[in-house]
């Protein structure tokens, strides 16, 4: 009985339901959290390694194109499995398989092969979105959703804070090879953790079978039309960032003369910016509505671009990644929304479908931005402004 639990217990209780970590989604979240610390200790650092394996520039940038469009596909499989098998066992596989690609990337003793396992890496972090939307969906009210999704978005990114450098340490003790199979090894056995913390703990793991299509002209009649009109506002959102983001690093450093640590330090302030914003930004969504902090969201996705070619000098950049952070502050909402308007019905292929088709569509963002590079620096970046502003301009008026 409640009355007969100590204080501290209750205070606990009391927490996590504000926090909206209670059952499913407290399981969910924990496992989200020790996946993501394993990955981040080795993935940044795979086009170093591909070289080291002999694989030349034209390889390398073959396996960023090539998992921009694994991303794009996978989305919308991933939401098939969900709806065929349930959010929680959709959840169990995309681990195991993700697992097979760890150990393919382990014994890797060739470019082409690491490529391969690529294809089993990325089912966790493609295919396991339109899950953890539905899981949410399913066990969370509409007015708890946002602060649900906050409090994903932030344990998902605390690793990045962390890991990395850790990675980046083994790196330099042990060598290159030996380090990232290390950081595999991590991988491995955080990913069997979270597996049997799932099976253990996950409620209801039958299989949610439902009368459903896998015709993507049908889900996408299904798609509501407000869905229609968030996807279209963060497609161009997603252009505007996807355009400069590689090209970040060589403004920082060759146009306003900062250091590779001075850049990692402004990503640093970039992701405690973001993790500040998201509890009080959700909560104030779930009370008050989506709206206003999505909108917020295309705003800072469109200022911050701008704010690169308006500053004088690095002193200033700190300022630009408070900005890059802030564009978060209405993630928690957007991804709420998302779920409300995809409906119980066929709700993962809904979203796997809105998920892919914004992957489709910046997959020759960069590319853009690259040629507009060779014009100018600042081009870009005045570009993706326009972009994102157009963006926000279509959202708070549709």
């Amino acid at each position: 009985m409640e009355g007969t639990q100590p204080l501290w217990r209750l205070e606990i209780t009391k927490l996590l339901r504000w926090l909206s970590l209670e059952g499913d989604v407290l399981v969910m979240v924990m496992s989200v959290l020790l996946l993501t610390l394993g990955n981040q200790m080795w993935t940044r650092y795979i086009p170093k390694y591909l070289e080291y394996l002999g694989a030349g520039a034209i390889i390398i940038g073959f396996y960023g194109s090539i998992k921009k469009l694994i991303e794009a596909i996978y989305q919308y499989l991933g939401g098939i499995v969900t709806d065929r098998v349930g959010s929680k066992n959709a959840l169990i596989l995309f681990s195991l398989i993700s697992i097979l690609g760890y150990v393919t990337y382990y014994v890797s003793q060739s470019w082409e092969l690491l490529i391969v396992g690529t294809f089993l890496v990325l089912v966790w972090e493609s295919m396991s979105t339109p899950a953890i939307f539905s899981l949410i969906g399913e066990a969370l009210s509409r007015s708890r959703r946002a602060m649900g999704f906050s409090i994903q978005s932030i344990l998902k990114r605390i690793p990045i804070i962390i890991a990395p450098p850790i990675g980046g340490l083994l790196i330099q003790t042990y060598g290159l090879p030996k380090g990232i199979r290390m950081g595999l090894l991590v991988s491995i056995t955080t990913t069997t953790i979270a597996i049997a913390v799932q099976k253990k703990f996950y409620t209801m793991m039958k299989s949610e079978e439902k009368p459903s299509t896998a015709n993507l002209g049908e889900i996408w009649r299904k798609m509501n039309l407000r869905l229609k009109k968030l996807l279209i506002s963060d497609i161009l959102a997603r252009i505007s960032a996807n355009m400069v983001k590689v090209y970040i690093i060589l403004y920082v450093m060759n146009i306003l003369g900062s250091t590779s640590l001075d850049f990692g330090l402004l990503i640093s302030i970039q992701v405690t910016t973001s993790i500040l914003s998201y509890l009080p930004a959700a909560k104030l969504a779930d009370i008050y509505g989506r709206k206003p902090f999505v909108a917020a969201t295309f705003a800072f996705f469109s200022l911050f671009p701008l704010t690169f070619i308006l500053i004088p000098n690095a002193n200033l950049l700190p300022l630009s990644f408070i900005v890059a952070g802030l564009r978060e502050i209405g993630e928690p909402a957007r991804k709420a929304l998302i779920v409300d308007l995809a409906g119980n019905e066929d709700r993962g292929k809904i979203i796997g479908l809105y998920y892919m088709i914004r992957a489709i569509m910046n997959i020759f963002a960069p590319i853009m931005g690259g040629f507009l590079w060779t014009i100018s620096p600042g081009t870009p970046f005045l570009t993706a402004f326009v972009i994102g502003l157009t963006g926000l301009l279509f959202f708070m008026l549709s």
